[in-house]
């Protein structure tokens, strides 16, 4: 099946597509860990079932440095010894704020502590907008039908331009 339209084919897509990318730009700038982005955009798009995204996310942090046996490991987070303390709370943040239809209590108290315990609220902030944002994204890839498996790490680069 081939994607149901190009959200860059427009002028009304290309300016959503540039904002998302500029919020994107901004939590890539701060001082949440790299890696745990990374992380974080690769579960939250493996939930989502977004192939484009895990396509992205993967070959980026492998690109990024970031090791295979974490990556092969990110959706089994819970049952696994690769990830620290933190990493485990931003995890646990992501799955429990892109499951908000699923887990009727939203965020628990108990992932928020873990969050706040682990990160500032700088670093807090960026990471509950990098889930916020993926899921968007995810959505609009998911509903364009955008497919994964041709990207080449680093492409996207050129988006905000």
């Amino acid at each position: 099946m081939e994607p149901r339209m190009n959200l860059f084919a427009g002028e009304t897509g290309t300016k959503i597509g540039k904002r998302i990318h500029a919020v994107s730009h901004v939590i890539h700038g701060s001082r949440l860990p790299k890696a745990v982005q990374e992380l974080v955009r690769l579960r939250v798009s493996q939930i989502n079932g977004c192939g484009f995204c895990v396509d992205i996310h993967a070959k980026d942090a492998a690109a990024g440095g970031e090791l295979p046996v974490r990556l092969n490991l990110v959706a089994a987070w819970r049952h696994s010894t690769v990830f620290t303390e933190a990493e485990r709370a931003a995890l646990a943040l992501a799955e429990e704020g892109t499951r908000i239809g699923d887990a009727f209590q939203g965020v628990s108290d108990d992932t928020w502590a873990q969050v706040c315990e682990h990160y500032d609220d700088d670093q807090v902030i960026a990471l509950v907008s990098l889930v916020a944002m993926i899921n968007a994204t995810n959505r609009l890839g998911v509903i364009l039908n955008n497919r994964g498996g041709s990207y080449e790490p680093g492409s996207l680069a050129g988006i905000a331009s």
